[in-house]
Protein backbone atom coordinates (compact mmCIF):
# COMPACT_ATOMS: atom_id res chain seq x y z
CA UNK A 1 0.00 0.00 0.00
CA UNK A 2 1.20 3.34 -0.72
CA UNK A 3 1.62 6.53 1.48
CA UNK A 4 0.48 9.37 0.58
CA UNK A 5 3.35 12.08 0.88
CA UNK A 6 2.76 15.51 2.69
CA UNK A 7 3.28 17.49 -0.43
CA UNK A 8 -0.16 15.09 -1.56
CA UNK A 9 -1.93 15.83 1.61
CA UNK A 10 -1.44 20.19 1.20
CA UNK A 11 -1.93 20.23 -2.64
CA UNK A 12 -5.15 18.34 -2.07
CA UNK A 13 -6.40 20.52 0.88
CA UNK A 14 -4.90 23.73 -1.12
CA UNK A 15 -7.69 22.82 -4.13
CA UNK A 16 -10.89 22.04 -2.05
CA UNK A 17 -10.21 24.95 0.37
CA UNK A 18 -9.78 27.29 -3.02
CA UNK A 19 -12.11 25.97 -4.95
CA UNK A 20 -14.76 26.46 -1.89
CA UNK A 21 -13.87 29.95 -0.98
CA UNK A 22 -14.07 30.99 -4.75
CA UNK A 23 -17.96 29.73 -4.76
CA UNK A 24 -18.74 30.84 -1.36
CA UNK A 25 -17.15 34.72 -2.60
CA UNK A 26 -19.95 33.81 -5.40
CA UNK A 27 -22.89 32.63 -3.14
CA UNK A 28 -22.24 35.86 -1.46
CA UNK A 29 -22.33 37.73 -4.30
CA UNK A 30 -25.81 36.20 -5.43
CA UNK A 31 -26.85 36.57 -1.44
CA UNK A 32 -26.42 40.27 -1.72
CA UNK A 33 -27.87 40.74 -5.07
CA UNK A 34 -31.19 39.27 -4.01
CA UNK A 35 -30.81 40.99 -0.27
CA UNK A 36 -30.53 37.80 1.55
CA UNK A 37 -29.04 37.00 4.40
CA UNK A 38 -25.13 37.84 3.84
CA UNK A 39 -21.59 35.76 4.37
CA UNK A 40 -20.03 37.27 7.23
CA UNK A 41 -16.81 39.08 5.90
CA UNK A 42 -14.76 37.39 8.85
CA UNK A 43 -16.31 34.16 7.12
CA UNK A 44 -14.88 35.52 3.81
CA UNK A 45 -11.52 36.90 5.06
CA UNK A 46 -11.25 33.80 7.10
CA UNK A 47 -11.23 31.22 4.70
CA UNK A 48 -8.19 33.31 2.90
CA UNK A 49 -6.89 33.19 5.79
CA UNK A 50 -6.82 29.17 6.23
CA UNK A 51 -5.63 28.46 2.50
CA UNK A 52 -8.37 30.02 0.44
CA UNK A 53 -6.51 33.22 -0.74
CA UNK A 54 -6.19 32.34 -4.24
CA UNK A 55 -10.03 31.18 -4.45
CA UNK A 56 -10.66 34.43 -2.57
CA UNK A 57 -8.96 36.60 -5.13
CA UNK A 58 -10.06 34.77 -8.40
CA UNK A 59 -13.73 34.82 -6.66
CA UNK A 60 -13.48 38.96 -6.08
CA UNK A 61 -12.58 39.26 -9.94
CA UNK A 62 -14.71 36.95 -11.72
CA UNK A 63 -17.58 37.97 -9.49
CA UNK A 64 -16.46 41.56 -9.05
CA UNK A 65 -17.40 41.10 -5.58
CA UNK A 66 -15.59 42.84 -2.06
CA UNK A 67 -13.42 44.58 -4.69
CA UNK A 68 -14.52 48.31 -2.99
CA UNK A 69 -13.77 47.76 -0.19
CA UNK A 70 -10.10 48.05 1.51
CA UNK A 71 -9.74 45.13 3.72
CA UNK A 72 -10.36 42.52 1.01
CA UNK A 73 -8.29 44.93 -1.90
CA UNK A 74 -5.27 44.65 0.32
CA UNK A 75 -5.92 41.88 2.55
CA UNK A 76 -6.38 39.27 0.23
CA UNK A 77 -3.64 39.75 -1.39
CA UNK A 78 -1.25 40.30 1.57
CA UNK A 79 -2.31 36.65 2.73
CA UNK A 80 -1.84 35.29 -0.95
CA UNK A 81 1.75 36.68 -0.95
CA UNK A 82 2.46 35.69 2.45
CA UNK A 83 1.11 32.11 2.14
CA UNK A 84 3.33 31.93 -1.06
CA UNK A 85 6.10 32.69 0.70
CA UNK A 86 5.59 30.49 3.47
CA UNK A 87 5.18 27.77 1.25
CA UNK A 88 8.13 28.31 -0.93
CA UNK A 89 9.92 28.54 2.34
CA UNK A 90 8.07 25.02 3.66
CA UNK A 91 9.46 23.41 -0.14
CA UNK A 92 12.67 24.80 0.02
CA UNK A 93 13.28 23.07 3.51
CA UNK A 94 12.32 20.02 2.97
Amino acid sequence: MNEISITTIIIFYLVIINVFTFFLYGVDKWKAQRSRWRIPESVLLGMAAIGGSVGAWLGMQVWRHKTQHAKFRYGVPIILIAQVALLVWIFMIK
